[in-house]
Parts: structure tokens; sequence; C-alpha cells
């Protein structure tokens, strides 16, 4: 028999049995399209975080409160904030070759604009320098100025969202919106950030500082912005803010990460678990070999009269060993395609939703592995079909 005959003979034998043939590829379908999909949101993710750090400058740090990766911080702990706007003056006094530092200060709150609300809006306090150092530049309007910001006047920069519920058309500039009972005016529209993890960035309001902390009532600093002048610097610039802050904190009250840093930590947490994700999906890959392999099992066992039948007009064990793996091999990839038509409109829909980007190589570990997974599960029921003697067979009933 040559291989046309042989691909000819699996697919009607195939398609004798369409719904057993179905639900065995049950398995590979779902194995495929939740492998590619896992991986295809990882990806995404990655992409997208990659973008959204480059948009702030590979010369950027952070500080943060308590020590990452120490017993303070981290899942299950709780970590004490020591940090001020003292220490965001002492690292400006004493370390050299800076381009900006800002404290910032987050609360969640609502806020209105005449009969309109809008609720879980972000508001950052900070200074006249936080749309320079961490590049969130104006569209229209104007960031507020060192004066606003050192007399704590009720100004605010607002982000898109903000824009397009609030105001719904209108020009928000010196436009007035109400946060807590306090009336702030409009002075600029930031750029637009888009959502990370489902948190839109753009659900945004920046006020003075000052303004901040007299409207929240706290002196809290939950991050330090600091950007060094050039990329060269960052490693000297973060020794030096160590170095100042260690003067009244300890080791593990502060964490001071480079934007690459950063970047590389939640590359590093979300490959792991794209990749622990994938694996948990790629067992009904495995599950889905096992319900071939049974089904090749039974196929042999019904078939057996036509397999007698075959080597009795000549059909040699090899000729019968191969149809029967390529039967197998066949409803793995047609699990596999069907896989990955299901994966690509699935995809299609959560990317409205958070970032997704099916990859070259997500479609080809996926194939490859259910095509090995056909042939490593095809392989015993094909040599049980080849090993069958004719007489034996012919005999069968």
């Amino acid at each position: 028999m040559d291989q046309f005959e042989i691909l000819n003979s699996a697919i009607v034998a195939i398609r004798t049995n369409k719904l057993r043939s179905g639900l065995t590829a049950l398995g590979i379908v779902i194995g495929v399209a939740s492998v590619i999909l896992l991986i295809s949101i990882g990806s995404g993710l990655r992409n997208y975080i990659t973008g959204q750090f480059e948009q702030l400058g590979s010369n950027l740090l952070f500080v943060i409160p308590g020590q990452i990766g120490a017993g303070g911080r981290g899942p299950g702990g709780a970590t004490i904030n020591k940090l001020t706007t003292k220490h965001v003056e002492r690292i400006k006094r004493e370390v050299k070759d800076l381009d900006g530092v800002v404290p910032t200060m987050q609360q969640f709150t609502t806020i209105k604009y005449r009969n309109l609300t809008l609720e879980n809006v972000t508001i950052v306090g900070s200074t006249e320098e936080f749309a320079q150092v961490v590049n969130r530049p104006v569209t229209s309007g104007e960031f507020f100025d060192k004066s606003q910001a050192q007399s704590g006047k009720k100004v605010a920069a607002v982000g898109k969202t903000i824009v397009d519920e609030l105001f719904q058309g209108e020009n928000p500039i010196a436009k007035k919106i109400d946060i807590k009972g306090q009336k702030y005016t409009v002075v600029g529209t930031l750029k637009e950030q888009g959502s990370t993890f489902g948190f839109d960035q753009d659900n945004t309001v920046v006020i003075p500082f000052i303004a901040a902390q007299k409207q929240f009532g706290t002196t809290q600093v939950n991050n330090i912005y600091a950007k060094a002048e050039n990329q060269e610097s960052v490693a000297r610039v973060r020794g030096e803010i160590e170095t100042a802050l260690l003067k009244d904190l300890e080791e593990e009250d502060f964490s001071v990460m480079t934007a690459e840093q950063t970047l590389s930590t939640i590359q590093g947490i979300l490959g792991a678990i794209s990749v622990s994700l994938a694996g948990i999906a790629a067992i009904s890959l495995l599950v889905g070999g096992i319900g071939v392999s049974n089904i090749m099992l039974v196929s042999v066992t019904e078939r057996t009269r036509e397999i007698g039948l075959r080597k009795a007009v000549g059909a040699r064990s090899t000729d019968i060993l191969s149809q029967f793996l390529t039967e197998a091999v066949a409803l793995t990839v047609l699990g596999g395609i069907i896989g990955l038509i299901l994966a690509s409109v699935a995809t299609l829909i959560i990317a409205r939703f958070i970032p997704a980007t099916i990859t070259v190589w997500s479609i080809i570990i996926s194939f490859g592995f259910s095509t090995l997974v056909g042939v490593v599960f095809g392989v015993a029921p094909a040599i049980r079909a080849a090993r069958l003697e004719p007489i034996v067979a012919l005999r069968h009933e």
C-alpha cells in the first residue's frame, strides 16, 4: 500500500465513526486550545508590560516600602511604610546626576462633575515634576506648575477615562471636579496609557502633593520615583539613593528598583505562571492521548476480520501498522486544527479586555505535542493490529 492509500483508508475509517472520532478528538481540542490560549495571554501581557516600561524609560528608579524578598513583604506579609517627604528631600540633596525626584501618594475615591459620578478613581498626589519624571505628559492644557504645587492649589490633571466618562465631549480645561467635597480645577489632560491586568491607568487624577496631604489627612509617601540623567548612571544613582536612605532607615524598610529590574521580575513571574498553566493545560492532551489509544484498541477489535482479509490478499504487517498509526495521528491533527481555531477566536475576544497575542511558537509546540501524542498513544494499537495472524483474524466473530 502506498502512503496515499494508507491516508485515504485512515480518513474513511474516521468518517465511518464520526461521533466516536469527534469525542475522541475532543480531549486534544481542549488541550491544544488551552495551551495556545494560555501562552497567548502570557505573551501578550509580557509584550504589553515591556512596552509600558519602555515608555517610562530605562533610567527610571522606584523606591518602594519594604524589602523585596524579605519576610515583611510579599504574599501574607505586611510592611510598615516609613517613607516620608524628608526622604525625598534627602535624595534630592545627596544624590548626584538626577533628572528629577518625585513622591507619590495614591488614594481611591469617587469624583463628581455636575450630576455625573465616577467611582474607584485613582487620585495621585505628586509634584510639578511628575509628568516629566514618569513620562506622562499632558495632551491638552498644561500640568500644574511649581507655585501651584508648593501652595497646594486645588488643580488637577485628568486621564482619558475621566475626560470620556465625566465630561462626555466637553472640553475639561478650566472645569471643576468634586473630590470628596473639594473642588479642583482641571488644568490639563494626561496622555492615554491604557489598562494593565484590568486596571485602567487612565482613570486617574493627578493633584499637587500638598493638596493631597490636606485632602486625605496623611503625610505618607507610597512611592518615590527618581530619574537618572542617563542609563549609564543608573547603577551608581541606585547605590547613592540606598546610602542616603540608610542614614535613618533600615534595609528592610525600603527597596530601590530600576525599571529593568522591575520589568525582569514581572516578566519572570509571568513566564513562570504561563509555563505552569500551560503545563496544567497540557495534561488534557495526555488525557486525550489515552482516549485515542483506547478508541484505537476498540477499533482493532472491531476490525479484526478486516485486518485478516487485508493480510490474506497481500497486505504486509507494516501496511497495517502504518494505517492504524495514521488514523491515530489524523485524529490528533484534526483535534489540533479545531483547537487552534477555537484558541484564535477566544484570543480575539479576550484581547478586548487584557493583552493577548497568539505566537508562532505556541502553535508549533501545541501541534508538535499533539502529533507526538498521536504517535505515542497510537503505537500500541497499531502494533497489536499488525501482529494479528490472518487465519485467526478471519475466524474472529
